[in-house]
C-alpha cells in the first residue's frame, strides 16, 4: 500500500524555516496503530492525515508518539498540499476533526487563513514540576492554564530567547506541556513552546498555542490584530486576529519533499 506524502514547512516561507509537518493522503482510515507507526516514521512535530469526505475532509494529527487534539502547522500544511497540488482552484476547505469539530482553512495567492477556537487562559497555581523545569522562584512569574498548557509570563523578549530547558522536568509535567512568552521588540508577542512527553522537545511554531497567547495579548494590548514571532532555532511568524470565540491565525508554507510511503 502505497501512501502520498508531503512535507511542508509551516508558518514561513523559507525552506529550512518554520514548523515541519508530514501530510498523508489516505482513501479511508488506517487502525491507529498504523497510523502511529507512519507518524513516527515521519518524525515530524505532526503528521496530518486526511481523508476524504465528501467535498471536505476528516483531519487528524499525531506525533511520532501521540495524537493531538489540535494542531495548527499541518492544518496549514494539509491546506497547502491541497490547494497547491491535489486540489489547484479550489480555496476553501472544512476539515472534521475528533474533538473540536468543524476547523476552516481559506487560501489566497500569498497565505492561508485557518479558524481555530479561542481559549481563555487563567491564572493557576501550576505542579510543583515546573518550577524545576523553568529554575525560577515560585510566585516570580504570571502563570496561567488553559487546555493541559500553561503560559509562562516572562519580562522580555531576550528572557524568552535566552531560556535554556530541563527537558527531563518538563517531560515529568505530563499531560501539560509549556509555553513562555512576553512582548516583542519587532512583533507585539513572541514565545517558545515545550512538548517533550509528546515526542517534541521543543516545537518550532506552535499555531495550537496562539489560540491562547493571542487572546490574552489581545487584552493586555488592547488590540485584536497581532503579528506573533516564535523563537526557535528554525523560528516562524503569524498573524492572529481575535474575533469572539474565534482566532483566526494566517501564515505562509513551502513545499520541501513530495513523494510516497509505502507500508
Amino acid at each position: 500500500m502505497r501512501i502520498p506524502l508531503f512535507h511542508v514547512n509551516a508558518f514561513t516561507n523559507a525552506r529550512f524555516g518554520g514548523n515541519p509537518a508530514a501530510i498523508c493522503l489516505l482513501d479511508s482510515w488506517l487502525d491507529d496503530r498504523s497510523i502511529g507507526k507512519v507518524a513516527a516514521e515521519n518524525n515530524h512535530s505532526a503528521t496530518a492525515f486526511l481523508v476524504p469526505s465528501g467535498e471536505d475532509y476528516d483531519l487528524r494529527w499525531f506525533t511520532s508518539r501521540r495524537e493531538l487534539k489540535l494542531c495548527g502547522h499541518a492544518t496549514l500544511a494539509a491546506g497547502f498540499v491541497l490547494n497547491r497540488i491535489v486540489q489547484p482552484g479550489v480555496t476553501k476547505w472544512q476539515f472534521s476533526t475528533r474533538f473540536h469539530g468543524t476547523l476552516t482553512i481559506e487560501s489566497d495567492e500569498n497565505s492561508f487563513l485557518l479558524e481555530f477556537p479561542s481559549f481563555s487562559a487563567d491564572p493557576c497555581t501550576p505542579r510543583p514540576e515546573l518550577w524545576q523545569a523553568l529554575d525560577l522562584d515560585p510566585g516570580s512569574r504570571e502563570i496561567l492554564e488553559a487546555n493541559q498548557t500553561y503560559i509562562v509570563v516572562l519580562e522580555s523578549e531576550n528572557e524568552v530567547r535566552n531560556f535554556v530547558p530541563n527537558f527531563s522536568w518538563l517531560e515529568k509535567l505530563h499531560p501539560y506541556v509549556v509555553c513562555l512568552t512576553a512582548k516583542g521588540h519587532n512583533s507585539d508577542f513572541v514565545s517558545r513552546f515545550f512538548a517533550p512527553s509528546y515526542g517534541t522537545p521543543e516545537d518550532p511554531v506552535t499555531g495550537s498555542v496562539h489560540c491562547l497567547l493571542a487572546p490574552y495579548w489581545a487584552r493586555r494590548l488592547d488590540k485584536a490584530l497581532l503579528h506573533a514571532r516564535q523563537l526557535s532555532d528554525r523560528g516562524g511568524e503569524l498573524w492572529c486576529q481575535v474575533k469572539r470565540d474565534k482566532v483566526a491565525l494566517r501564515g505562509q508554507a513551502i513545499l520541501t519533499m513530495q513523494g510516497s510511503l509505502e507500508i
